[in-house]
């Protein structure tokens, strides 16, 4: 490390006592791992220390007491001793094996990071300094937040918490606490909150009237059957799919750029005022309509599985992505003069459909094929498609129509005749008698 003048694997403590910053990580797997950083006792002005992914299994910062920041991630620790660490405002000790992480003394920490371990609950009411703390993918089962008032980033997801209280944490901006076991959740109180994540629970319900300044809400896959975002006109990310929604009022949400309200009950979807919208993922509902018309700048559609009769995407000159299979459609427009940018398109299943309209029929009928797998056999591309009688010879027919719909009728009657044959004369006589 540049500290040991002859090479003799030791080190002389005046050329050490100096050092303030050591760099020991293996991130890119470039060196050799450390196991044992014994002498790091002798470094004693160290104030930012980094060991991350090596092959720590215990790891004692004792005589370091200048030390601030420390981050340790990515080993095999079992147990670390950072209680003489009184200055330490920075601790980064997550992916490690801990079962217990002692912080009481450590009551300067601003951001503690010890993410995917093993321990069920941490101690916090000394560190009333913290504003982010990352303890996402562990064993927690319990997390008392109620002394760190100064708390603005929470990332608690992917443990085992059947209950949250944030009442206390009034400056939270950000807060993850998604695919845990919450049946409830107050964020009356968190009026600054911009992100809130708390997906993957048993949430019922959810109150998000007082977070006016929230611009993205993951509520996906809980329990809900209503959802009231008219007070979050910031919005600009909603992921409510996978709940038991029969209605979505979205018209109040005028800055959303991604809708994923896909697999629960809507029966209609209004996103006229949504004009900003670049994602909509709606499939697998009862939609029976649906008005991209305003949609401008969206570039993916998907809504398949719903019960949609006819879809209008010539006003969708950006879209990249169409997935409409598996509705009941009869009409589909596509004159959106968009081709190779369109590189998912999907119109299968729609028995009724014989006709899709495009600006390019030749390109159209040329790349999205039945055997790749875009439309279902027969159908056609076509610039107009007009349904009505196409045989000439009924009273019906209709000179404009390019699809037969089977609605052709009233062929002139030409009478009835009766053909005889004597065997022996060589002619016919027709009489209409």
């Amino acid at each position: 490390m540049g500290y040991d003048d002859v090479l003799d694997n030791y080190v002389v403590t005046d050329s050490i006592s100096g050092v303030t910053s050591m760099v020991i990580s293996n991130f890119q797997n470039e060196g050799a791992y450390v196991s044992d950083l014994t002498g790091i006792e002798d470094f004693t002005s160290l104030t930012t220390l980094n060991v991350s992914y090596n092959s720590l299994t215990t790891l004692d910062m004792s005589a370091n007491t200048a030390l601030t920041h420390l981050q340790c991630y990515g080993n095999n620790l079992d147990s670390i001793n950072v209680s003489a660490n009184t200055a330490l405002v920075e601790l980064h000790c997550g992916k490690n094996n801990l079962t217990s992480l002692d912080i009481t003394n450590n009551t300067a920490l601003t951001i503690l990071g010890a993410q995917r371990n093993s321990f069920t609950s941490l101690d916090l009411s000394n560190n009333v300094l913290l504003e982010t703390l990352f303890l996402k993918e562990g064993d927690l089962t319990s997390l008392d937040v109620s002394n760190n008032t100064a708390l603005g980033t929470i990332e608690c997801y992917s443990n085992s918490l059947d209950t949250l209280d944030f009442s206390n944490n009034t400056a939270l901006y950000s807060l993850k606490c998604s695919n845990n076991e919450l049946t409830s959740l107050d964020v009356s109180n968190n009026t600054a909150l911009t992100v809130l994540d708390c997906g993957n629970n048993q949430l019922d319900s959810l109150d998000v009237s007082n977070n006016t300044a929230l611009s993205k809400l993951y509520c996906y896959n809980n329990l809900l059957d209503s959802l009231d975002l008219s007070a979050n006109t910031a919005l600009s990310f909603l992921y409510c799919s996978d709940n038991n929604l029969t209605a979505l009022d979205v018209s109040a949400n005028t800055a959303l750029t991604r809708l994923f309200c896909k697999s629960n009950q809507l029966t209609s979807l209004d996103v006229r005022n949504n004009t900003a919208l670049i994602f909509l993922y709606c499939y697998s509902n009862q939609l029976t309509s649906l008005d991209v018309s305003a949609n401008t700048a969206l570039a993916y559609l998907n809504c398949f599985n719903n019960q949609l009769t006819d879809l209008d995407v010539s006003n969708n000159t950006a879209l990249m992505e169409l997935d409409c299979d598996n509705n009941q459609l009869t009409y589909l427009n596509m004159r959106n003069g968009v081709t190779d940018a369109l590189t998912t398109f999907d119109a299968t299943n729609n028995d009724s459909l014989k006709c899709i309209e495009s600006l390019n029929p030749d390109y159209a009928t040329a790349n999205w094929t039945y055997a790749n797998g875009n439309i279902d056999e027969g159908v056609l591309f076509l610039e107009t498609c007009s349904s009505g009688c196409t045989d000439p010879y009924a009273d019906n027919y209709d000179s404009t129509a390019t699809i037969d719909d089977g609605s052709c009728s009233g062929y002139p009657d030409n009478g009835e005749y009766s053909l005889s044959f004597d065997g022996v004369d060589d002619y016919v006589v027709v009489s209409d008698d």
